[in-house]
């Protein structure tokens, strides 16, 4: 499988996270900063692959309420599941 070449990129952090940086690479835990940079990346894209899932079912779950029906008031759907779950009249 042909991938395409790496391009570099000029990134500004913080001292803070330079220092972040610095540490797991040093700490042996990444080979380079680069490392640490697509790692980073990497599960960026995954929390957006899941908030656009989550996303998705949000909507499909709003489309599925509104298909069931008219609105029902709070009162009278806890009347409806009282009495059935105890077997008593609807107030």
């Amino acid at each position: 499988m042909k991938t395409d070449a790496m391009r570099p990129l000029t990134i500004s952090l913080s001292p803070q996270q330079h220092a972040r940086l610095n540490r797991a690479v040093e700490s042996g835990a990444y080979a380079s900063n680069s490392e640490v940079l697509r790692e980073a990346l990497r599960l960026w894209e995954q929390r957006e692959e899941i908030r656009e899932l989550e996303l998705a079912r949000l909507k499909q779950a709003y489309e599925e309420g509104l298909a069931s029906g008219p609105p029902v008031d709070g009162d009278e759907a806890f009347a409806r599941m009282r009495a059935n779950i105890f077997g008593t009249k609807r107030s």
